[in-house]
């Protein structure tokens, strides 16, 4: 039923009662709570309980939440971890089985996520799908134990979520046909359409630095049964500013419809994953949000299983930072180890862009000498992956498209394998913010002439103990200071921890050197 009219809600026992409908109209409206259809809670950098803390103030009442970032460091451990501190909060946490620990079987990771892991997190009632199902190349080709994990999924009757960056054709109906039924990677409306004619749904992310919505936002006039709106990573300084509530709020300021955009906020994702979320009916769960004003959306107050959970600027829960877990192991970096000695008159650079993780292959002829360096005038800076597990030597390559000018900046945020990676323009700021991370065991870090300023993720490497508003003035601070010194990327923290992800084309850097995502294979630095 599409409609909106005044009425009364009783609510008994966490749930909705009845609806009676009156002849009052007020000046507020009561709306299904958000749920995000798919983010990492990790990449907040954020715990569960200060993430839930950050995120009811903008009308979530739950997140499908993949945990593989953490199971990449620390296995099923940090899992239930995630699992736990989750219940410490009202907010609904629902968690996927990772199927894709480590994303490739070619670079350093903290541990393995099998198929007898798998069959034990599927079987939990705490589990409600099998996670972004990375490895489409295993899928295509019919690895068997890829297709085990997905046959697992569905012989508990669970669904299983996909990441097809580009896949089309014959590969991809094979891929949809082995039992995947959503996609968060479309950057093209034509895409999303070919992958919605096939059977999936599609989860518009719009996040930190992954953001399709402008590009996808029509499939609301034409699938709205077939879209949902998610994150995938968001970080802590736009998650203190918006969750889904402003997204929402620009879909409705275009013209697009209230009960169609609603859908993919709520109704698609209860119905998609089997949620245990209310839609404002009687006999649900009391959860829902009030708004003085949709197409603004400020929210007045959330709540979750009938309780308030967020008041008109104050959140009514308590939330204790956890004890740190961690898994981290390596030792300084010094010059020897990043120095680059040229072997051929052509090398493969990463051709990185704003707001996307996809990048390109560039080929350029660095200038003469023994030693290849930055090239500050042509943008070609100096990229490091260090192994934080094993303590294996870095792995050193080049990057275009940041546009700093001065300095380097570090990270242990590094998708999915969560190593050490960096970027420079010498080697001196690079070795300086490197080792800042190492010492600290984990965190981000800014080095500009000797002169270092980081922030601590003392929870696996990629996660704080403390609260947004902290982690995000710190986070802005860093971020600030890169943008000074002329990076353009609009998250560039965020950008750099996807130079690392081998699973998304075309040329990224792995702790063992770069790798071609189309062949999915390492390649040389040199060519020739």
């Amino acid at each position: 039923m599409r409609e909106i009219y005044s009425a009364a809600i009783d609510i008994e026992d966490g749930r909705i009662e009845r609806i009676t409908r009156t002849d009052d109209f007020e000046s507020s409206y009561i709306l299904p709570g958000f749920i995000d259809a798919h983010v990492h809670i990790e990449s907040s950098m954020l715990s569960p309980g200060a993430f839930a803390r950050a995120s009811v103030p903008h009308g979530t009442i739950g997140v499908v939440s993949d945990p593989h970032e953490i199971a990449n460091v620390i296995g099923p451990e940090g899992i239930e971890y995630m699992i736990l501190e989750g219940k410490k909060t009202p907010l609904r946490f629902y968690f996927g089985a990772p199927s894709c620990v480590p994303a490739t079987e070619i670079e350093s990771n903290g541990a393995v996520i099998g198929v007898e892991e798998v069959e034990k997190l599927i079987g939990r009632e705490e589990i409600l799908y099998l996670a972004e199902m990375m490895n489409y190349p295993g899928v295509i080709n019919s690895s068997p134990g890829v297709i085990e994990k997905i046959r697992i999924a569905r012989k508990y009757g669970k669904p299983v979520d996909g990441h097809a960056p580009g896949v089309t054709g014959k590969h991809l109906k094979r891929y949809i046909d082995a039992g995947i039924s959503t996609d968060h990677e479309c950057s093209s409306y034509e895409e999303a359409v070919e992958k919605i004619n096939l059977g999936m749904k599609i989860i518009i992310r719009e996040g930190s630095a992954g953001r399709n919505l402008n590009a996808l936002k029509s499939l609301y006039s034409s699938f709205p049964d077939k879209v949902m709106l998610g994150s995938d990573d968001i970080h802590p300084e736009m998650l203190r500013k918006r969750h889904l509530d402003k997204l929402v709020a620009g879909l409705l300021d275009e013209g697009f419809n209230l009960f169609d955009v609603l859908k993919s906020t709520s109704y698609n994702q209860i119905k998609h994953y089997n949620l245990d979320a209310g839609i404002l009916q009687p006999g649900d769960k009391a959860d829902f949000i009030i708004t003085d004003d949709p197409r603004k959306m400020n929210i007045l107050e959330t709540w979750i299983n009938g309780e308030k959970v967020f008041d008109r600027g104050r959140v009514l829960f308590d939330y204790s930072p956890p004890a740190p877990i961690n898994n981290f192991n390596c030792s300084l970096v010094n010059s020897e180890q990043i120095a680059v000695k040229k072997s051929g008159k052509e090398m493969r650079v990463i051709l990185a862009f704003d707001g996307e993780l996809y990048t390109r292959e560039l080929i350029y002829e660095p200038q003469e000498g023994t030693e290849i360096k930055p090239d500050i005038s042509e943008d070609i800076l100096k990229i490091v992956v260090k192994d934080r597990y094993r303590d294996l030597p870095p792995a050193t390559g080049f990057i275009k498209g940041f546009g700093l000018k001065k300095g380097a900046f570090a990270s242990s945020v590094a998708h999915d394998s969560h190593n050490i990676i960096a970027i420079g323009t010498c080697d001196e700021d690079i070795l300086s913010a490197i080792n800042e991370v190492i010492r600290k065991k984990g965190g981000l870090a800014v080095a500009v002439d000797g002169s270092v300023k980081s922030l601590e993720l003392n929870i696996a490497g990629i996660m704080s103990d403390k609260s947004c508003e902290t982690v995000a003035d710190d986070y802005e601070e860093l971020s600030g200071i890169i943008k000074k010194y002329g990076c353009k990327m609009a998250a560039p923290f965020m950008t750099l921890s996807f130079m690392a992800l081998l699973v998304i084309p075309e040329l990224k850097m792995s702790d063992r050197g770069l790798f071609d995502g189309k062949s999915f294979s390492h390649v040389p630095l040199f060519l020739g």
